[in-house]
């Protein structure tokens, strides 16, 4: 829409080629009600938008107006456009860098989603044969083993059950998971030197399915990791994705190039 504006004398309008300030506050109150019911989970993937001439009797605007609104939706990666169907909540899929260490909330901040994350399970123990296999304890190692399941929006994201040996990180056993995921405060905390990812598919398990919301024997996308400080391991950790919502992207040169 075209704003025609009078000139400093009092002349004939102006066409100032700006959008009205009715039109652009509208356009946002539009955009905005609808990106928070997608991004909240109101309306899940899969779910139909109605269509524009209905949004546009809805909010008493132009057509154009709500096309717009739209076209912006598409362009953020919200939905999809299917030509005499409508428009469409669209799964976001996350990425992780194969080759380095990231933190969850940043993978769900790429989604343009909150994070947020709950302790399923924490426990001091002493290391059993699962665990030495896992991050190659010697025996009668103590380990703090913390189960945390990581949100987007109001979705299951990715399940994380990790193990910390504490001969190589003892501030570990009072460290508050609760209010700082395993993954960040690590991060944070304990310099490394080496790290390893192994990464597989499988399906989910009963305990998996219940707490990431989706069918038993569903796809998962597994990512392990171990990494070493000098001192020795320091944590071994498994994300499980619902095989859906994630992928892998890996950035490499030529042996002794470097990326430019």
């Amino acid at each position: 829409m075209t704003d025609m504006r009078r000139d400093a004398g009092g002349q004939e309008p102006v066409a100032t080629g700006e959008p009205h300030p009715k039109e652009a506050t509208l356009h946002q109150r539009i955009l905005g009600e609808i990106e928070g019911r997608i991004l909240s989970g109101e309306w899940p993937p899969g779910h139909r938008i109605p269509f524009e001439v209905d949004l546009a009797a809805l909010y008493g605007c132009s057509r154009m107006t709500v096309n717009k609104v739209m076209t912006r939706l598409a362009d953020a990666g919200l939905i999809e456009r299917r030509k005499k169907s409508g428009s469409f909540v669209i799964q976001p899929q996350a990425q992780s860098a194969v080759l380095d260490i990231h933190d969850i909330a940043d993978e769900v901040a790429s989604l343009n989603l909150t994070h947020s994350h709950s302790v399923v399970s924490r426990e001091r123990r002493r290391a059993g044969a699962e665990d030495m296999r896992r991050l190659d304890l010697p025996k009668s190692s103590a380990v703090i083993d913390v189960v945390s399941l990581h949100r987007a929006g109001a979705r299951p994201f990715c399940l994380e059950e990790r193990i910390i040996s504490l001969a190589n990180v003892p501030d570990a056993a009072q460290a508050d998971f609760a209010a700082t995921t395993a993954g960040a405060w690590m991060l944070n905390q304990v310099p490394w030197s080496m790290a390893e990812h192994r990464i597989r598919a499988v399906g989910a398990g009963p305990r998996e399915a219940g707490l990431l919301g989706i069918e038993s024997g569903a796809a998962c996308l597994i990512v392990e990791r171990r990494t070493w400080s000098n001192a020795g391991p320091l944590t071994h950790v498994r994300f499980t994705y619902p095989g859906d919502r994630h992928g892998l992207i890996a950035r490499f040169t030529p042996s002794g190039q470097a990326l430019s």
